[in-house]
């Protein structure tokens, strides 16, 4: 029997089902936790569905926006100028994927980019990696903004909290610290005196893409319209938020709230939450992005209901608009293929 392959197929299949495990687990917890008929009951007689259609018109607009930034990054890897089309069907392809299988569409707008291009697929693997590397860095910047513009909406969580009450024994915890730095030496010591190991080998390649990934990204040109862009993405998912505030009188309250900086504040807790649900491998944040967005409202007195409501929404209305540009670059890519084969492949 071969025992490689076998496991090799063992963790391809867990690669997918725990996404959807997670997922369907989080979701009937969540139905659990709140009354599915009052969910309904919320959604048809208080949502108001004029800015859920506005929400996803930002959310087209934020995808065209990062496939014009990717293409800035790919052109100074030495990728072709592509059209502001093909850029953005990169995207909308990418994030319909993404709903099946997380990081599947990573992996099919880097081979996508490859060979209709052809260029090394390595090349276009090391410019996401910078790209994810780069939203990264944005989402930590983020939520050092949370910490201080909603510090009292976060205090009063880790203080009346059982779980903010266990996160604060955590950080404070010196052996933890102590624990991160061993692994932190650990993995240099690895790198630094094992580089005979093939699997050591494997891991330094890997490293090297994401260097060059962030490389390309202090030496290319149009540096400048990268970090605009940047915020432009960041911006638009934000407002995605915002505008969903909109929608519902119980998130709309929170505009109008003392102190809430007209809801910029409560949007901003809300949207921090969200975004760090999404390192939770799940089938497009199905689960841990509704709870977390449940979370974060109930920090300004929104009940479950209310708060299960308003991510069901939200989410369902994105990932249906999803289905719908993902079929918009399913046809695109067919209808090019098609031209190139007519054209005799030139």
């Amino acid at each position: 029997m071969d025992w490689k392959g076998f496991g090799h197929k063992v963790v391809k299949g867990l690669d997918y089902l725990v996404p959807v495990a997670i997922s369907v687990g989080l979701v009937v917890w969540l139905f659990e936790k709140v009354n599915f008929r009052d969910i309904v009951r919320v959604v048809r007689d208080e949502c108001d569905f004029w800015w859920v259609v506005v929400m996803m018109a930002i959310t087209t607009l934020s995808h065209m926006v990062r496939g014009v930034r990717w293409g800035i990054q790919l052109r100074a890897a030495g990728v072709p100028r592509m059209t502001v089309t093909k850029e953005s069907v990169s995207i909308f392809g990418a994030y319909a994927l993404n709903l099946v299988f997380p990081r599947l569409g990573e992996v099919w707008r880097c081979v996508y980019i490859s060979r209709s291009e052809h260029v090394p697929l390595s090349t276009v693997v090391g410019t996401d990696i910078g790209d994810r590397g780069s939203d990264a860095v944005v989402v930590v910047c983020l939520t050092l903004l949370c910490l201080v513009v909603a510090h009292p909406a976060i205090e009063s969580f880790l203080s009346h909290y059982q779980v903010g009450r266990d996160i604060t024994h955590i950080v404070d915890d010196k052996l933890v610290w102590l624990g991160i730095a061993a692994v932190i030496g650990g993995f240099w010591c690895v790198c630094r005196y094992m580089r005979g190991y093939r699997w050591v080998q494997k891991m330094d390649g890997s490293l090297a893409k994401v260097w060059q990934g962030f490389k390309v990204l202090f030496t290319m040109k149009g540096r400048g319209w990268y970090v605009v862009l940047t915020l432009g993405i960041w911006l638009c998912y934000y407002m995605e938020t915002y505008v969903m505030f909109q929608a519902f009188p119980f998130t709309r309250a929170l505009v109008d709230e003392a102190g809430s900086a007209y809801g910029l504040i409560p949007g901003l807790v809300v949207f921090v939450f969200g975004s760090f649900s999404m390192a939770i491998p799940s089938n497009g944040g199905l689960g841990p992005w509704n709870l977390a967005v449940m979370f974060a409202l109930s920090l300004y007195g929104v009940g479950d209901t209310e708060g299960a409501s308003f991510s069901m929404v939200m989410w369902g209305c994105q990932a249906a608009w999803l289905v719908v540009l993902g079929l918009f670059s399913a046809g695109y890519v067919f209808r090019q293929k098609e031209l190139k084969l007519r054209s005799g492949g030139k």
